[in-house]
C-alpha cells in the first residue's frame, strides 16, 4: 500500500496552522506527516482510517492524530452529491512545539502525554467533544494572541477528558505507548520483542520479571485493562493488518509471522476482532489509496512517487482558507 507524505502549509514562524474547508471532498490519498493534527469533521457521515482502525463515523467526529501515523477521511459519496453542506477544520502543529522548558512544567504535563498517546490517534466524544468542535470553530478566525490561549486550552479540556478513545493498536506501531510501571515496562518489551513466537506463553513473561504465572496474571490484568491472552491477540492482530498493508505474502504466510500456530485460528480470530477477513481487509484498504493527482485541491499537498510526479497537474487556486497563527 502506498502511503504518501504531506507537506503542510506549517511554517517555522507558525504556533499552528488552521485551515477551514466547506463542502470541500475528501479526494486524498492515504497519508502522513511529522506535523501533530487535530481533525474535526462536521454535518456528513464516512469511513475513516487511522493506522490500523477502519471505523465509521456520523455526522460528527473529532481526532487527535500523532507524527507519522497515517490516516485518511471518506465522506459517503450520496451525501455529497446531495448538495448537504459539511464542514472539515483541521489543526496542524509541529511536533517539537512543546519541547521548549516551560512546557516541560508540570501543569503541562497531561498535555504532554495526550501528545504522547497520539501515537495512536485517539478519538474524542460526548461534552469533551461539543467543547472542543465550540474552540476550534472559534479558532478559524483570526483574533491574534486570543487564538492561542484558545489553542492551549483545547489541549488541556482534551488531555484532561475521559471520554476518548484508542483507533490504532498497540501492535500496529512500532513505538508504543507504555506504562511507567518498570515491571509492566519489561513484560510489555518482552511480549513486543517475542509475540511473534507461536510457543510465547504467560510463564515465559511471568518469569521476566520474577513473579508466578498467576500473580502476573493479576498484575498485568491491572496495567494493561486486559488479560494477557487477550493483549497478545490484539498485538498479533495488529501486526498482521500491517504485513497485509505493506506486504504481498499470502495470508497463510502472515498468520505465521505475526504467531498464530494455523491459519485457521487466525482467520477466525482476524474476523472477531476486525469484522473482515484479512483477504477482505487488505483489498479494502488497496481499494482506498487510489488517488486522481489532477484533483488535488491544495498544490503540492502530497507528493507523488518518483514515477507519477510528471502526471502532477497543479490546481489554479487554493480553495481551503488558510490560517496561519
Amino acid at each position: 500500500m502506498n502511503i504518501y507524505r504531506e507537506i503542510t502549509p506549517l511554517k517555522a514562524r507558525d504556533v499552528f496552522v488552521v485551515l477551514d474547508s466547506v463542502s470541500n471532498g475528501f479526494d486524498y490519498p492515504i497519508h502522513n506527516h511529522p506535523e501533530y493534527e487535530l481533525n474535526l469533521v462536521a454535518g456528513i457521515s464516512g469511513t475513516r482510517i487511522v493506522g490500523d482502525s477502519t471505523e465509521r463515523y456520523t455526522d460528527y467526529d473529532l481526532v487527535l492524530i500523532g507524527p507519522y501515523l497515517y490516516h485518511k477521511w471518506d465522506g459517503d459519496e450520496q451525501l455529497q452529491k446531495s448538495g448537504q453542506p459539511y464542514r472539515v477544520i483541521t489543526i496542524q502543529f509541529a511536533m517539537d512545539l512543546f519541547s521548549g522548558q516551560f512546557f516541560q512544567k508540570e501543569r503541562l504535563m497531561k498535555i504532554r502525554k495526550l501528545l504522547k498517546d497520539s501515537s495512536r490517534g485517539i478519538k474524542f466524544y460526548g461534552k469533551s467533544f461539543e467543547e472542543a468542535m465550540r474552540i476550534m470553530v472559534g479558532l478559524t478566525e483570526d483574533k491574534g494572541f486570543t487564538n492561542i490561549i484558545a489553542f492551549l486550552q483545547l489541549l488541556d479540556l482534551l488531555s484532561e477528558t475521559t471520554e476518548s478513545e484508542f483507533l490504532a493498536s498497540e501492535g500496529f506501531l512500532p513505538q508504543s505507548a507504555r506504562p511507567e510501571n518498570n515491571r509492566i515496562q519489561v513484560a510489555y518489551g518482552y511480549i513486543l520483542k517475542h509475540f511473534t513466537d507461536q510457543d510465547l506463553k504467560i510463564g515465559n513473561v511471568a518469569a521476566q520479571v520474577n513473579m508466578s504465572d498467576s500473580a502476573f496474571s493479576h498484575f498485568f490484568h491491572k496495567y494493561a485493562f486486559r488479560s494477557f491472552t487477550q493483549f497478545l491477540i490484539d498485538v498479533r492482530i495488529g501486526h498482521a493488518c500491517q504485513l497485509l498493508l505493506d506486504t504481498d505474502d499470502t495470508i497463510n504466510r502472515i498468520s505465521f509471522r505475526s504467531g498464530f500456530n494455523n491459519v485457521a485460528n487466525f482467520n477466525r480470530l482476524f474476523k472477531k476482532y476486525r469484522s473482515c477477513t484479512p483477504q477482505e481487509y487488505r483489498k479494502r484498504y488497496l481499494e482506498k489509496h487510489d488517488f486522481d493527482w489532477t484533483r488535488q485541491v491544495t498544490p503540492w499537498q502530497f507528493l507523488p512517487g518518483k514515477a507519477r510526479a510528471k502526471e502532477v497537474i497543479n490546481p489554479v487556486a487554493y480553495s481551503t482558507r488558510l490560517l496561519h497563527l
